[in-house]
């Protein structure tokens, strides 16, 4: 019996390596080098593409914490990552071409894994892991598409992510508009007229981060999800009539209606995460930083995301993952990487790792590993098949996905150290428990 692996890109070289390290055959698709995706151009494995960073390596904070956990796993990726490592001051950044090397000879020479140079169109009888990435091969796009057409999400311009705790509650108020809903469904962050001008002026001149040319080839892509610096060129008071519109709400703090407002939604269930309404954009990231700030209640605002622009196929995976990351309506298949809605190097990984333990487990007939809430890696797996998220966007390791503290400190870098030893704690008693 052998498991297959859809795609050799961060999250399918991690599943290949957990099933092969469990004895169990494996079956590696992977296209190149017969075909290559616009944004690929090597034919290594693990190829990086946007960034060589694996972003912050110290363990209290979200991104470190989250490679802690999977060096813990045994991450065949970490282990390149530390062997290919360059001087990145507190992250962990790699020489690219160093740390696929690694990677594609460590699967290739894996006796338990045989690399199949082939495009997938469907998929292939048996447990199969489908990591593909977010620029699937048009043919398999289609046998996905037509599937689950009624489940997909393309995000062209997304919204950014803030916390609760970092918005300035005196500059903001719970309210629906016209008094629909509950009265906590938005939280509002009203802008009087010098304000708004200032907040204007500096968002239509604000520096854009440039496009892709693979996330380019159809410019009528972004129509239906216009960037709000895009969208404020057409006119000062566009977006004051569009996203910003302060119609049927009254600021608690003056007892008249504002002259503009940014409405933020919730993004999770616990209500720690919070999402710019109709604010996608293409800002560069400190600009987004610093324009948004400018919005009174958003002074001291923690991104959690930023807003991005390109083109991404993801699932609506709430309506169609478990937690282990196998489908709801076939548990033979699961998905891993980007496509499952986590979002970031190192976040694929780690659902490789997950998708990757838990279809051997399947094959064995064990029961599906099913890492504490409290781990960051747990918590990622129960974000993506949260049936309570409204409007699912991709998100990535940060410690507003994750429950509170109980003794919660005030300091920034003790609270993410207490994060860090709750959840190592909480994994390491449990692989304790599923190994005895």
């Amino acid at each position: 019996m052998c498991i297959n692996v859809i795609g050799a890109g961060l999250a399918g070289c991690e599943a290949a390596y957990q099933i092969a390290k469990r004895g169990i055959k494996v079956n590696l698709y992977e296209m190149k080098p017969l075909k290559k995706s616009p944004a690929h151009k090597s034919d290594l494995f693990a190829e990086l593409v946007c960034s060589n960073s694996f972003k912050a390596d110290r363990v209290s904070s979200a991104a470190g914490l989250l490679k802690e956990e999977m060096r813990r796993l045994d991450s065949l990726l970490l282990r390149a990552a530390d062997t290919a490592r360059v001087p990145a001051g507190g992250a962990l950044a790699v020489d690219r071409d160093v740390f696929a090397r690694y990677v594609t000879e460590e699967i290739k020479n894996n006796g338990n894994i045989t690399v199949i140079s082939k495009e997938v169109s469907e998929n292939p009888d048996g447990i199969t892991v489908v990591a593909t990435g977010p620029l699937t091969s048009d043919n398999l796009a289609k046998t996905i598409y037509s599937r689950f057409s009624d489940a997909l999400s393309f995000f062209d311009a997304a919204a950014p992510i803030v916390t609760l705790e970092s918005i300035d509650m005196s500059s903001a108020f719970f309210e629906s508009r016209y008094g629909k809903g509950d009265g906590t469904d938005y939280l509002n962050c009203p802008m009087n007229k010098a304000e708004y001008e200032v907040f204007y002026e500096a968002l239509v001149n604000a520096e854009r981060a440039p496009v892709h040319e693979f996330d380019a080839r159809d410019p009528k892509v972004y129509e239906g999800c216009m960037p709000i610096e895009v969208m404020a060129q057409r006119g000062k008071d566009t977006i004051r009539f569009g996203p910003m519109k302060p119609v049927g709400l009254t600021d608690p703090n003056t007892g008249h209606r504002p002259w503009a407002v940014l409405q933020l939604r919730k993004e999770n269930a616990q209500g720690t995460l919070f999402n710019l309404v109709g604010f996608q954009t293409n800002l560069k990231f400190p600009e987004q930083k610093r324009v948004f700030g400018l919005i009174p209640a958003l002074k001291n605002a923690e991104f959690v995301r930023y807003g991005v622009m390109h083109r991404n196929t993801f699932l609506d995976s709430p309506r169609v993952l478990n937690r282990d990351f196998s489908l709801k309506s076939d548990g033979r298949i699961f998905f891993a990487g980007q496509i499952t809605g986590v979002e970031g190097y190192m976040e694929s990984a780690s659902s490789g790792i997950v998708a990757g333990i838990n279809a051997a487990r399947r094959l064995n007939g064990s029961p599906s590993l099913d890492l504490p809430q409290t781990t960051m890696i747990g918590c990622l797996s129960s974000y993506i098949s949260d049936e309570s998220v409204e409007n699912f966007q991709p998100m990535g390791a940060n410690f507003g996905i994750m429950p509170e503290l109980e003794n919660r400190p005030r300091d920034k870098k003790e609270r993410g150290q207490a994060y860090a030893d709750r959840s190592l704690n909480d994994l390491e008693k449990y692989l304790e428990s599923v190994r005895s």
